[in-house]
């Protein structure tokens, strides 16, 4: 009788993967089900206060292009001047004075203060200043 040559087992790769799969699916949603709370407030609170600078930065946008372009009559590098004034004051000023945000060097810092609502500070900023300036170009 011949011995028969000791071959390694045949492994079916496609069905390993599969049982690891599965296993790594029931790891995570054990883990899905207990989330960690402290993250998650921290973030809802950030969350919160860069909403709130948002909406501020809007309505500074739209109080400074016109009181810039009505009231005080700027146009031209008088008025960029400007504008550049109230976006990056403002929201220092906003944040320390009028919701008095504690400033922390690790999660509040200087770049959270100016990044919220950027685009609709200059948005709302050139709609105003060109409406007013079109309005009384026609008078």
């Amino acid at each position: 009788m011949v011995k028969k040559e000791k071959r390694p087992k045949r492994i079916n790769i496609k069905r390993e993967r599969q049982k690891l799969l599965k296993e790594k699916r029931k790891q995570l949603q054990k883990q899905d089900l207990q989330p960690d709370k402290k993250s998650t407030k921290k973030i809802d609170i950030r969350l919160e206060k860069e909403t709130k600078l948002y909406w501020i930065r809007a309505i500074t946008g739209i109080l400074s292009g016109i009181i810039g372009r009505l009231i005080f009559g700027l146009f031209g590098w008088w008025l960029f001047l400007w504008m550049l004034v109230f976006w990056f004051l403002t929201p220092f000023i906003v944040n320390k004075y009028i919701l008095k945000y504690e400033y922390n060097k690790e999660e509040w810092n200087w770049k959270n203060i100016i990044k919220p609502g950027l685009g609709i500070y200059f948005l709302l900023f050139m709609i105003a200043t060109i409406f007013i300036h079109t309005f009384l170009a026609f008078l």
